[in-house]
């Protein structure tokens, strides 16, 4: 009999000296993604030596299921790969032998140990863990690009639980869960489920499992269906009294302080570099908003598995409404510490990762902060504050020529995700600011500076790029670098007053945007609007995209609300009634509260909105009618964008305008409208920018 270190020594040699079986690259990948380490494998080994053993003594016992697990990936391989003039063979199923009169059970049904299921679910010979009764009743869902498996989260980021006990996962894999708890779908999750998802940075964490629960499974596990009460649904909370928060207490787990909400966060402190944390949402409760995720909640579980997971893949795992995982991104890309040296004690010690914001937070220059700020009350601050804010403005209807009003159409362009593609490359500050007096102006350096700009001479019949709201200043103010260094751009001399300035300086949001960005392109590419197209064909596929494939359309407009809503975050006004003037609130416990930041990113897209309407100007002699922070709406020949866009003669579009495509930066079309309809709206005060699509459009000011 052949001990167990032959017998591993022998398939070792197997797997890695075979020529007929996959190349040794092919073959560590397949293990690595069937989650076969050697462990495992000496394990299932010694059980053969156990099995013949008793085989030997005239007794005979089921076989064991890791060992299974592992025949079948040898089968599925040699299929793959088979050797030399033989037939592919056929991949054979373990059975356990079955009692007479009974049907037979699979081995990975009566599987005890968890890494078995995981391991079978992974392997490619066959599928995980599914229910064909509940499968069945189910549509087949569309399959996502999906990365390469990580062994140690075999089944994806997250799940969807159904009333049934099915958990609906990415790859149209559904998983049993037998939990009627939810201390018991905690233990399950972390320990049964292999879900989560790998750290986008080699010093972040990884991501915690995410458990999304229908209506039919918050009720099965005791949460009522929905929550009532005054306050906005997604604010409110179950009381501490409530059965199942009682449950979680007792069984030693923890909530964080927003309570056991739409998104609630149960864990217990992290063993070592083990986290023991899982999320929920709830769909009855609103956890996914319909601004963010239009017509997710009413999809199948299968569905929305495939959107939060494709959001997951491309994104990060939703760990709340799309504006915390747009900040919560920010920090996973950009982790606060990493591992360093202590040179007295030679121990790894978390330290200061460079280019991120830190673990502490950070309070801002008075002019920076809001009104309500400790900052400013205690302080007395009567300076002023920076007004760095997206564009709402109309063109007064008297500066209308009778040209334009002859026109037949009014167009509206929207620029894709702009305030992502003013995040690109931005250097913000990254340590407190310092106070200068009489500075002398240097556009390199991020800050906040007090300069009188009313000087600037801009044609009426554009906006100022100065105000939001487009008016000419009418004296100092505080402004942003960027909005500083327009002024000089456009041939005026700046002598600034006073200055709050940081010395430590980064591109904090360069790995932010590069990710959404990613994100963006890849999901418009999968509705069919890819960058190969032509103007024409990009019109055409932009009137149709939403109906080609109602999940990916989610995903997209999950996306725009994450890069609008992470950059709003950064200035996170206090919320309820309970709250007074002069109080420190949740949010500026962050070390993402950076109002600073903030600001930097609208400046720079507001400058960028200017200098296109300029160069609109120098190249087509149209000037807009009016802005709504990322829209504007321009006289037209015709109902299309074709119609006024500037192009060369040799039919490419001209740089420095307005242009169309599908990346950050670049336009789309809005909406179509009559000059007519148009002026009528400007002649009572309204923004035809906000309604040219039909409807009140929400102004993307980032809040």
């Amino acid at each position: 009999m052949a001990s167990e270190e032959e017998l591993f020594a022998s398939v070792d040699a197997l797997l890695n000296e075979e020529p007929h079986l996959p190349p040794p690259a092919e073959r560590a990948r397949l293990r690595e993604a069937a989650g076969i380490t050697q462990a495992r494998l000496a394990a299932a080994l010694k059980t053969t030596t156990q099995s013949v053993k008793n085989w030997e003594n005239g007794r005979s016992e089921p076989k064991s299921p890791r060992l299974d697990a592992y025949q079948r990936l040898l089968n599925g391989w040699a299929a793959k790969y088979p050797a030399p003039g033989a037939s592919p063979a056929a991949p054979v199923t373990a059975t356990v032998p079955a009692a007479s009169g009974e049907p037979a059970a699979s081995a990975l049904e009566t599987a005890d140990a968890p890494q078995a299921r995981a391991v079978a679910a992974a392997a490619p010979a066959r599928p995980a863990a599914s229910r064909p009764t509940a499968a069945s009743r189910r549509p087949a869902p569309k399959k996502a690009a999906q990365p390469a498996v990580d062994p140690r989260f075999p089944h994806g980021p997250l799940a969807v639980l159904d009333g049934d006990g099915c958990a609906y996962g990415t790859g149209g894999i559904v998983l049993d869960c037998p939990a009627t708890t939810v201390v018991e779908l905690v233990e399950w999750t972390l320990h049964e489920s292999g879900l989560g998802a790998p750290r986008l940075n080699r010093h972040g964490k990884d991501s915690d499992p995410l458990i999304v629960l229908t209506t039919a499974a918050a009720v099965k596990l005791g949460l009522p269906e929905r929550l009532e009460g005054h306050e906005q649904r997604r604010s409110l909370r179950l009381p501490e009294d409530h059965p199942v928060v009682k449950q979680v207490v007792k069984a030693k787990w923890r909530l964080t302080q927003r309570g056991f909400g739409p998104w609630a966060r149960i864990y217990r402190k992290a063993q070592g570099r083990e986290r023991q944390c899982v999320q929920l949402a709830i769909l009855s409760w609103d956890a996914l908003d319909e601004r963010a995720w239009p017509g997710v909640s009413e999809m199948e579980p299968a569905d929305i598995a495939r959107v939060l997971g494709v959001y997951a893949t491309r994104v990060i795992t939703p760990r709340g409404s799309t504006a915390v995982s747009g900040l919560e991104l920010m920090t996973a890309l950009r982790p606060p510490t990493r591992a360093t040296q202590d040179p007295t004690t030679g121990n790894w010690v978390p330290g200061h990762n460079p280019g991120s914001l830190g673990t502490e937070p950070m309070d801002p220059a008075p002019p920076e902060a809001t009104p309500e700020h400790p900052v400013v009350v205690d302080s007395g601050w009567t300076g002023g504050f920076l007004n760095e804010e997206a564009y709402q403005w109309v063109r007064p209807v008297d500066l209308l020529t009778d040209e334009e009003c002859t026109l037949p159409f009014a167009v509206g362009l929207d620029l894709n995700t702009a305030f992502l593609a003013a995040a690109a490359r931005l250097i913000v500050g990254l340590s407190a600011p310092d106070h200068f007096v009489g500075p002398t102006f240097n556009p390199k350096i991020p800050g906040s500076w007090l300069v009188d700009l009313s000087h600037v001479e801009v044609d009426p019949r554009l906006p100022s790029p100065f105000t939001p709201d487009g008016i000419r200043p009418t004296g100092p103010a505080w402004y942003q670098t960027h909005t500083v260094a327009y002024a000089q751009e456009l041939g005026y001399n700046v002598t600034p007053l006073e200055a709050y300035l940081r010395r430590e300086t980064g591109a904090y949001l360069d790995p932010w945007h590069d990710r959404l960005k990613n994100a963006y392109v890849d999901t418009l590419a999968d509705l069919g609007v890819t960058k190969e197209l032509t103007d024409v064909e990009f019109l055409t596929a932009m009137e149709r995209h939403k109906d080609t494939d109602p999940a990916m359309a989610a995903v997209l407009a999950a996306i725009k609300a994450t890069v609008k809503g992470g950059i709003g975050k950064l200035r996170e006004r206090p919320q309820g009634k309970r709250y007074k003037e002069g109080e420190r609130w949740p949010a500026l416990q962050r070390p993402t509260w950076r109002p600073d930041i903030r600001a930097a990113v609208i400046s720079k897209a507001r400058v960028n909105m200017h200098r296109k309407l300029t160069n609109m100007v120098k190249m087509t002699g149209l000037y807009p009618l009016a802005v709504l922070s990322d829209c504007v709406v321009y006289p037209s020949p015709g109902a299309s964008p074709l119609d006024f866009l500037p192009y060369a003669a040799s039919g490419k579009p001209q740089p420095g305008g307005f242009r169309l495509g599908p990346t950050p930066g670049l336009a789309k079309l809005e909406g179509v409208q009559s000059m007519l309809w148009t002026v009528d709206l400007m002649e009572q005060g309204y923004n035809p920018a906000r309604h040219i699509k039909g409807g009140d459009a929400v102004l993307d000011e980032g809040e």
